[in-house]
């Protein structure tokens, strides 16, 4: 069997990590969930849920991770409680959830990938940018969706196929750093507009009315997708790991991630006010009011092109770390060399895909409610099952795992605040993640009941 890959350095941990944890969720989802929750109240409740609910089990994800030098589905499934295996259950959700996402993720990184070569064209003077379609136009064209999806993963698949070094940590290696740079550049722009002022009280004034009974869940489910937990990616990413103290690796991981989430909503809502007077509250809006308001400002071709871009490198990291952790339990568990995987998974991924790419025509009459397939799936996925998962990644971790284990790999001598942090960490695990979450998902569902 091949030796299995670990991260060259300790940066490019970093820079992997943050890249798949900084995607979709956080520029495209992060900031239409904020307008649908009201704004600041909400914005404060994620960032707490960040350090309750996220960082725990990043940490513990990476401790199994680095214990087990295994992917998620080999790793849990070898915990045991009073001697039973029965968390491997979970395992194989978090693994099957991990194709759906990426499935439907492909999707929409379709769509961005789409606008990127819309403004590239039209900056390149080749049509006009009058000539720019809508959201509503390839929406209806499943057949430019599933196209625009095949070219997407097969970027993934090809670097992927490459392994830890060679692919996943030098490509994102590169991407991060330029994701950053273009974030960083439409930050500037999108505070200078005469919206930002109002955008920004929008954001960090909490008006606590505005919250509803699925805030909670809501924000729980957008803190564990943002920060790619529960569908053990943080667990692959952790068996690659080498001595990086884990406590001090999955803080910085969260925070950056948090970070760049708020940078984010500030770049996207002051763009959004302007154009339209009102905060985003719906997933497409972001590409149907954004893309109409950069052609009609100055400049706004390349800023578009720079926004893009900025989202698809985004949007592509993630994705491929989630087709990495595929990759990555296919050769843990049944011995399959990378490439097979690595083809065999995007393979499943893209029929998969199929669905959402086909919902806004062939399949456009099946509905959940007033919500279509893609919207559908997405709420299913983050605001339902996702948390369930945590729920059990988080009691697997503190029952299965061994106490010195978790000690040896949380406690160094070289950070004395560890040794005070531990037994909070496992309480936050045992106690208060579950309530939390439990309590979430409670609400949620009379939130539902009550809005019949």
């Amino acid at each position: 069997m091949a030796k299995r890959g670990s991260w060259a350095s300790q940066l490019g941990f970093y820079l992997v990590a943050i890249g798949s944890a900084c995607g979709l969720g956080n520029l495209w989802r992060f900031p239409y969930i904020v307008g649908e929750n009201g704004g600041g109240a909400f914005v404060l409740l994620y960032v707490l849920l960040v350090l309750i609910v996220g960082i725990p089990i990043l940490i513990g994800e990476l401790i199994l991770g680095k214990s087990s030098r295994k992917s998620g589905v080999t790793a849990i499934g070898a915990l045991t409680y009073k001697d039973k295996h029965i968390f491997s259950g979970v395992g194989w959700v978090s693994f099957v959830l991990c194709i759906l996402v990426l499935s439907y993720y492909t999707v929409i990184s379709g769509w961005v990938l789409h606008f990127a070569i819309q403004f590239l064209i039209a900056a390149l003077g080749i049509h006009q940018s009058s000539e720019l379609s809508t959201l509503g136009v390839l929406i209806q064209n499943g057949s430019l969706q599933a196209g625009l999806a095949s070219v997407h993963l097969l970027f993934c698949i090809v670097v992927v196929v490459k392994g830890v070094q060679e692919g996943l940590e030098k490509f994102i290696g590169w991407t991060v750093p330029v994701f950053g740079a273009l974030l960083l550049i439409l930050l500037i722009r999108s505070l200078s507009l005469p919206s930002a002022a109002n955008a920004m009280r929008f954001l960090f004034y909490p008006d606590f009315s505005k919250l509803t009974l699925s805030s909670l869940g809501q924000a729980v489910g957008q803190v564990l997708f943002t920060l790619s937990l529960g569908f053990g990616s943080m667990i692959t990413f952790g068996s690659y790991m080498t001595v990086e103290h884990i406590p001090t690796a999955g803080l910085r991981v969260a925070m950056i991630d948090t970070v760049i989430s708020l940078i984010s909503a500030l770049c996207i809502f002051p763009i959004a006010l302007q154009a339209s007077n009102a905060p985003l509250a719906d997933s497409g809006l972001l590409f149907e009011v954004l893309p109409k308001f950069l052609l009609e400002m100055q400049g706004g071709l390349l800023i578009g092109l720079a926004f893009f871009v900025c989202l698809y490198l985004a949007s592509l990291g993630a994705s491929i770390g989630l087709l990495e952790v595929i990759v990555s339990n296919l050769v843990d568990r049944n011995k399959i060399e990378r490439a097979r995987s690595s083809w065999a998974a995007g393979g499943v991924a893209w029929i998969l895909a199929l669905i959402p790419a086909f919902s806004g025509s062939l399949l456009q009459k099946l509905h959940v409610g007033s919500k279509g397939i893609l919207q559908s799936i997405d709420s299913l996925i983050i605001n339902w099952i996702l948390p369930l998962i945590a729920l059990g990644i988080a009691f697997a971790i503190t029952l299965g795992l061994r106490k010195k284990v978790k000690e040896d790999l949380f406690i160094s001598v070289d950070k004395v605040e560890s040794v005070a942090l531990y037994p909070h960490w496992q309480f936050a695990l045992l106690w208060i993640i579950p309530i939390l979450i439990i309590l979430g998902l409670v609400l949620q569902t009379v939130h539902i009941f009550i809005s019949k």
